[in-house]
């Protein structure tokens, strides 16, 4: 291996891009409809029943079979091949994403019928993110493209969806309704599917055993387990899966329930969200960009403790104030440019411990605990909101986030976050902030 371009790839002929631009526009495609949709959903929810609580109710069954789903088949991924799992769950997110306009143009969509909808959804994109975070070293090989710049552009990818998407979630919304941002989130999912049906090779991101192996292929429970093993006798994973986890419980209660709710009873409106929304995205961009370059000259574990406490509270606690938008907005781009710098450290540490022939398993065990707690914030978050009001809720998260995040540092395996490891295990004490080709992916 030379410049992080694996040696097989030096030898295999003329250097082409399309593996990687392939997935990265899949990605990119199918991250912006999701977006799209995380504004056009909670706010058509809202808009025809005007309760908080059936908005956090649609949240909760879209993120739960999304959760559980995902768990559950990393070892489908690893085994059949992440490219066939990609573009066949992305094409039944989009037939259940625009099931829900067409159901409700025609006077069939009920409520009951639309939480089965959006169970759909969160079970077909569990698998299909997965699959796609599981080909980018791959991808990243067959392009002859160092890995960790491949990662460091997923993640530049995913946070220019994260602008583009609400950006154009909210204007949709406001200017035609939020059944149309539900159909171009359908329209993503298709067009994501073709991309990886037809531009991405046969077999890309499969995992192979050795030559000459007379290994049978372990059963699915075995199979499963190992990836448990693996992430259990990881305790720095651990314990950052676990703190993301109950972190991404406050985000989904603040981005599906407090956001929404604080938008209509401000009067700022559906654009208010996107505005909020994009001005983070924006900022988070540029920070995870300064982050795939300066990152590994920088010791992680104070940048990623202080980057979480600017990243986390403030917005909670800006909406509970009677701040202007002039001032809202800025908090949020501030919190975003802080963000940036914390998935490209989290899967800078991932990548470094986890085998490739494992990442599948572990990586759907990880994220599953990460995202374990989103279904219940939204539905704690509109069940909270309908009890107590907006303000204490938001007040009450802030504090919560701000506890969670800090405290947490105190744990004794914190201090192996500025230890680089490979992927045999063994440590290599060259750089106290990272090695300089660390894998950056997203875990959580």
């Amino acid at each position: 291996m030379k410049d992080g371009v694996p040696d097989a790839a030096r030898v295999s002929g003329k250097r082409t891009l399309r593996p990687l631009g392939g997935l990265l526009t899949a990605i990119a495609v199918s991250l912006t409809g999701t977006r799209v949709s995380a504004i056009a959903l909670p706010w058509f929810v809202l808009v025809t029943t005007g309760s908080a609580t059936r908005t956090g109710l649609v949240a909760f069954c879209e993120m739960t079979p999304y959760v559980l789903v995902k768990t559950l088949t990393g070892p489908l991924v690893d085994r059949a091949g992440p490219r066939v799992v990609s573009w066949t769950t992305d094409l039944a997110s989009a037939s259940a994403a625009g099931a829900i306009p067409l159901l409700h143009s025609s006077g069939l969509l009920t409520f009951p019928v639309l939480l089965a909808l959006v169970a759909l959804i969160g079970a077909a994109r569990g698998p299909g993110d997965l699959a796609k975070e599981v080909m980018i070293p791959d991808a990243a090989e067959r392009s002859r493209v160092p890995t960790g710049r491949a990662t460091g552009l997923s993640g530049a990818t995913e946070r220019l969806a994260a602008t583009i998407g609400p950006a154009a979630g909210g204007a949709l919304v406001a200017l035609l309704g939020p059944l149309t941002g539900l159909v171009l989130n359908a329209c993503c999912f298709a067009l994501g599917s073709v991309i990886i049906a037809l531009v991405l090779p046969r077999g890309m991101g499969g995992t192979t055993e050795k030559a000459g192996s007379a290994q049978v292929v372990p059963r699915y429970w075995r199979s499963f387990g190992e990836g448990f093993v693996f992430l259990r006798g990881e305790p720095l994973l651990l314990s950052i899966v676990i703190m993301v986890g109950i972190t991404n419980l406050l985000d989904a209660g603040f981005i599906t329930v407090f956001l929404p709710v604080w938008a209509k009873d401000s009067g700022n409106g559906a654009a208010s969200i996107g505005l909020n929304n994009s001005a983070h995205a924006v900022m988070a961009l540029a920070g995870s960009l300064c982050a795939a370059a300066i990152a590994h000259r920088m010791r992680r574990r104070p940048v990623f403790f202080v980057a979480f406490a600017i990243a986390g509270a403030p917005p909670f606690l800006i909406l509970a104030s009677t701040a202007s938008m002039w001032v809202i907005v800025p908090v949020f781009a501030v919190s975003g440019l802080a963000a940036g710098f914390l998935n490209p450290i989290i899967g800078a540490i991932s990548f470094e411990r986890v085998p490739r022939h494992l990442l599948g398993r572990v990586k759907a065990l990880g994220d599953s605990l990460a995202w374990g707690g989103i279904p219940l914030g939204g539905l704690i978050g509109g069940a909270a909101v309908a009890s107590w009001g907006l303000a204490p809720v938001l007040l009450a998260g802030g504090a919560a986030y701000f506890l969670t995040t800090n405290l947490a540092g105190l744990r004794p395996e914190w201090r192996e976050m500025d230890r680089h490891r490979g992927r045999t295990g063994g440590e290599d004490q060259r750089s106290p902030g990272g090695s300089p080709d660390a894998e950056y992916r997203q875990v959580g």
